[in-house]
């Protein structure tokens, strides 16, 4: 009699030095909820003179929204265009405010295994719509893969990195939505087209 072995990958067992980390050092992020729970900014990280300002001290110019997220991570979203095609394109630049290289988080990818398997991406976002009160999830292609950037490499201290997303266009009179990104503060940006 023979015994015969198979083995499956294991995908879960490289998430969880990630889920360790980032449960040490993620103290009072939200959990992807509503609106209403927004994670706290951190403080922790250093500004230097070519760093974006806080939400607080005003937007530059062209910037639609800043989102702020964990270990010195900063969304400015630059553009959210609505195409012919029934689609809102979100445009902007994921930047290191910190002091140090960091990976971007896995979880920005969202918690649906079609898209999960597909590897780092922005998959988890969404845009919300209170006047509609409906929420956008980021589109897919015919293979299951998102609409956004992808295979994120670590980003050193300070360095910027172009990135888009994009959803299912709200009705015409929806222009301004909220954009929400797991383990981010919310934004509220104003769609054009």
């Amino acid at each position: 009699m023979s015994i015969r072995r198979t083995t499956k990958p294991r995908g879960g067992l490289v998430a969880w030095p990630v889920a360790i980390v980032l449960a040490f050092g993620l103290v009072g992020c939200g959990g992807g909820g509503e609106s209403d729970d927004k994670p706290e900014t951190s403080t922790t990280s250093t500004k230097s003179s070519q760093s974006k300002p806080d939400t607080q001290e005003g937007k530059p110019e062209g910037t639609l929204a800043e989102l702020r997220g964990p270990s010195g991570l900063f969304l400015a979203v630059t553009e959210a265009q609505r195409d012919a095609g029934g689609f809102v394109t979100v445009s902007g630049d994921l930047k290191n405010d910190g002091d140090k290289p960091v990976n971007v988080p896995a979880q920005l990818s969202g918690n649906e295994t079609e898209i999960i398997r597909n590897g780092k991406s922005l998959g988890g976002a969404t845009l919300v719509d209170s006047k509609g009160k409906k929420r956008y999830y980021v589109l897919r292609d015919t293979e299951g893969r998102p609409l956004t950037t992808t295979k994120f490499p670590p980003l050193k201290a300070g360095e910027t990195l172009p990135v888009f997303m994009q959803f299912p266009a709200p009705p015409a009179d929806a222009a301004e939505v909220t954009l929400q990104l797991p383990m981010f503060t919310t934004g509220t940006i104003e769609i054009s087209g």
